[in-house]
């Protein structure tokens, strides 16, 4: 085994030689531009690769440029995302394009990009390196896998955050400056394809010569990063049609999660509550670390206080053209499928 520290040069060209051949046909690494760049960045944030790929292209269909996203609506934007989760990020992508759109010089390097809405250190350090070759190294849990791996740290982090913030220096020495979003991406690639959370694969990995942790036997247990504790959630929702409408709830602008969004109703948005009666679904979702399983109920009574200004009877012929959240999309469909087969 080679060690790391001394052998850097060897590293980085190891690293680009094998992400030359070895990198995935993806649409954002075909004809790259900024634009191509920043919605795939916005959109792999917390989300797999193999998710995104039918969004982007069907974003890229409606919001070709920067330009066309900024003037586009709110609910337009929010409705091409419907699905995808996370929906700050496309609200923070579309303020985004609106304020890169008034610039000018445009912004380049990873502290003026961090300056624009929904832009944190890995994201500008992604988009300056990649659209821009600005020598600025990406530190996210892939990077951070590798290269608590490579120097084979078992330490215990209470957080990514700190587990980023630890490994932060040791990217920015490896960083190829030469070929800076070229070696970026040929991280994330080795994080994603071969260096994965479990079970790595280091007998075809290209840098194993580099590796203490595969060296002693130890990378899968590395790195050691605590997880939030998982909380359980347990809601009542009511599934309610009356005269060709869907009884929602749309959540408030200034909601921390889902804001804007319908969803079948809680049954506490009721100031009287109706008899239950009869379970028609139960189903789960997962929300960060919050493990919610949701029962729907339709009560046996069709007199229902529906007075609360959250609470909407939407035409049933009308859902295609209201975003709901994506969990509750798929249970009003199979809901509906099942009214019309009755």
């Amino acid at each position: 085994m080679l060690e790391l520290t001394g052998h850097k040069t060897n590293f980085q060209n190891t690293l680009l030689n094998w992400y030359a051949s070895a990198q995935r046909s993806l649409p954002w690494r075909s004809k790259p531009s900024v634009y191509k760049t920043v919605v795939s960045e916005f959109m792999l944030q917390q989300t797999q690769v193999k998710t995104v790929l039918p969004y982007f292209e069907r974003w890229l269909k409606r919001f070709p440029d920067f330009d066309t996203l900024a003037s586009a609506s709110s609910e337009d934007v929010l409705k091409y995302w419907e699905g995808l989760g996370y929906y700050s990020r496309a609200r923070n992508l579309h303020k985004l394009a609106k304020a890169y759109t008034d610039l000018n010089p445009k912004p380049t390097t990873a502290a003026e990009l961090q300056m624009l809405p929904g832009v944190g250190p890995y994201t500008a350090a992604a988009i300056s390196s990649i659209a821009h070759n600005y020598p600025a190294a990406v530190v996210d849990g892939n990077v951070v896998r590798i290269l608590a791996r490579l120097k084979n740290n078992s330490r215990i982090f209470k957080s990514n955050g700190e587990a980023v913030n630890a490994f932060r220096s040791l990217a920015d020495e490896l960083l190829n400056t030469e070929h800076p979003g070229e070696h970026n991406q040929a991280m994330m690639e080795l994080g994603a394809t071969i260096c994965v959370k479990n079970k790595p694969l280091c007998t075809i990995c290209p840098v194993v010569q580099f590796c203490r942790g595969a060296a002693n036997g130890d990378a899968e247990n590395i790195p050691n990063i605590q997880r939030a504790a998982t909380v359980k959630i347990e809601v009542t929702r009511l599934w309610v049609i009356r005269d060709g409408r869907l009884l929602l709830h749309r959540i408030p602008e200034n909601a921390k999660q889902l804001a804007g969004q319908y969803e079948l109703p809680e049954i506490k948005k009721l100031s009287k509550l109706p008899n239950l009666g009869k379970v028609l679904a139960i189903k789960s979702r997962g929300i960060t670390n919050k493990r919610i399983k949701e029962t729907i109920y339709r009560p046996q009574t069709s007199v229902l206080n529906t007075e609360s200004k959250e609470l909407h009877w939407i035409e049933i012929n009308q859902l295609e053209n209201i975003t709901l959240s994506g969990p509750h999309r798929r249970w009003v469909n199979e809901l509906l499928a099942k009214e019309t087969s009755r």
